[in-house]
């Protein structure tokens, strides 16, 4: 039977509509209600699960995305213009960090008609007060010689040059003390990425995250970026080496550490997933089911 003609819609077709203008939307989106949309930034996740148990309401959740292509997530505090993590996949790399790449904004942190994709900061200086209310911009990091910009995933884990250049992002950054960073951090991160290199078999995934008291980088008598307390980081990888080492095997699938960022006493602690949690639920607004990883990082099988 041939359908009558004219512009009549059913009301099928019509819901199908919505639905398709919904998931083209969520297709393009930086800044998401969640990270199991379509464009597969889940794929950042272990068992494309977030971290679970953040009481806050404020966070936002971002699909950071270069080039038209989701690389890592993050969950991004507004308020204190810093990351509360980053999740990401590790790559296997040779640890060589790209310093030519230019700091980049989240243009939808601050309309949601932005683009999707991160973005180089303008030339202009009075440019970056369009969007300086919702996210960190290179002025507050200006003149606070103190202060490097620490990434919670650093381009050394990533190996692919795009990945690399889209950690450059102030949306994936801290105030980290000097010292910290270029000492117990960078040799932290350095000590993983040879352990994830020579010993994870499968997928590693990684979650960079902060504990959010502490001192605050002010600019113009105004509160801008928080200075995160402690840094944290935990990796989880279910295929590795079964014949690895005693003193590494036991550091699989999972394993985490913390370092106080200050000038003094900021040595990484390497400690099981469980006491990491532990340590992080008395220093964070967190509910008692605080989740890294899904499941801990234990394989159904």
């Amino acid at each position: 039977m041939t359908p009558a003609s004219g512009n009549c819609v059913s009301p099928l077709a019509a819901v199908m509509a919505v639905l398709t203008c919904a998931l083209l939307r969520g297709a393009r989106a930086g800044v998401v209600g969640d990270f199991n949309h379509v464009e597969r930034c889940k794929d950042s996740l272990y068992m494309g699960t977030p971290p679970r148990g953040y009481l806050s309401n404020s966070f936002t959740k971002i699909c950071q995305r270069y080039e038209d292509k989701p690389r890592y997530v993050t969950l991004y505090d507004p308020r204190r213009h810093i990351p509360i993590y980053s999740a990401y996949t590790f790559k296997k790399s040779d640890g060589e960090k790209k310093v030519d790449f230019p700091w980049m904004f989240e243009p939808q942190l601050a309309s949601e008609k932005s683009s999707s994709n991160m973005e180089s900061f303008p030339q202009s200086s009075s440019m970056h007060m369009n969007f300086e209310d919702t996210q960190a911009v290179l002025e507050d990091y200006a003149d606070v010689v103190q202060y490097e910009r620490g990434q919670l995933n650093p381009d050394e884990h990533q190996a692919d040059p795009l990945d690399k250049a889209s950690t450059y992002s102030l949306t994936n950054v801290v105030p980290q003390i000097r010292e910290f960073n270029i000492g117990p951090w960078a040799e932290h991160q350095d000590l993983i990425r040879k352990r994830l290199n020579n010993y994870c078999r499968g997928k590693a995934f990684v979650v960079t995250g902060v504990t959010t008291s502490g001192h605050t980088i002010r600019r113009n008598n105004l509160d801008r970026v928080a200075v995160p307390e402690y840094m944290w980081l935990a990796y989880c990888c279910v295929e590795f080496d079964q014949n690895a080492p005693y003193f590494v095997r036991y550091k699989f699938p999972v394993f985490a550490a913390y370092g106080l960022n200050d000038r003094v006493n900021n040595h990484m602690v390497e400690v099981p997933l469980k006491n990491l949690e532990k340590f992080l639920k008395g220093r964070m607004d967190v509910d008692k089911n605080f989740q890294i990883f899904y499941s801990d990082c234990v394989p159904d099988n």
